[in-house]
């Protein structure tokens, strides 16, 4: 459970300072898991944004709806989960770009 404090600061860090906090610590700490988290943390954010969106927009055919709920819904259970991981020691990876950083 290296770096707990870190890990948890970084998943709550979306509801105060999406992208500030992940890039500050990207830049300061050299644990690699914690620079891999940083970047899917903004990853992620970018990612719901663009869906956000665009579900939007989409709500004019009525099909935006559900999906700006579903996505509402993630923006604010993902991180929680990742909070979880980190305190009991499980690794992470953000669904939907968990997978694009290696």
């Amino acid at each position: 459970m290296q770096n707990t404090g870190l890990k948890v600061l970084l998943h709550a860090s979306t509801w105060f300072a999406p992208f500030l906090v992940p890039f500050i610590l990207f830049l300061l700490v050299d644990d690699e898991e914690i620079k891999k988290l940083s970047i899917q943390a903004v990853l992620f954010q970018l990612v719901i944004a663009v869906l956000i969106t665009i579900s939007i927009f989409l709500i004019i055919f009525l099909i935006g709806i559900p999906l700006l709920i579903i996505f509402g819904i993630m923006a604010f259970v993902v991180p929680v989960i990742g909070i979880v991981k980190a305190i009991t020691g499980s690794t992470f990876n953000y669904p939907i770009v968990g997978s694009w950083i290696k």
